[in-house]
């Protein structure tokens, strides 16, 4: 008898997901609404909806636009994407400046 086969993880977000689900978070824990927000950063509100749900793929331009609007940096959005990516993969955040990538090493 065969054993059974564990299933397949499931993959990581698309960083669209990834950068919209950060996006929506700090606008929400700053008390902001998406029409503020998209006022704010002069996205329309249907856009900017769009790129939080992950549906959409904005522009370094964009996104730079929303998070000046949400008063963060674009490295502030970028940690938290990677905060949250390695969580799921249950590994170290972040390493030290200077500390070359393992991955880098690798190759």
């Amino acid at each position: 008898m065969l054993a059974p086969v564990p299933p397949a993880p499931e993959p990581a977000p698309l960083l669209r997901e990834a950068l919209g689900d950060a996006l929506r978070g700090e606008r929400r824990s700053r008390g902001r609404t998406l029409r503020d927000v998209a006022k704010s950063s002069q996205v329309s509100l249907a856009y900017l909806s769009e790129i939080e749900r992950g549906q959409k793929e904005a522009s370094s331009e964009i996104i730079a636009s929303v998070c000046a609007a949400l008063g963060i940096t674009m490295f502030d959005l970028m940690a938290s994407v990677a905060r949250a990516y390695a969580a799921r993969e249950g590994v170290k955040p972040v390493r030290e400046a200077g500390v070359p990538c393992p991955v880098a090493m690798a190759a």
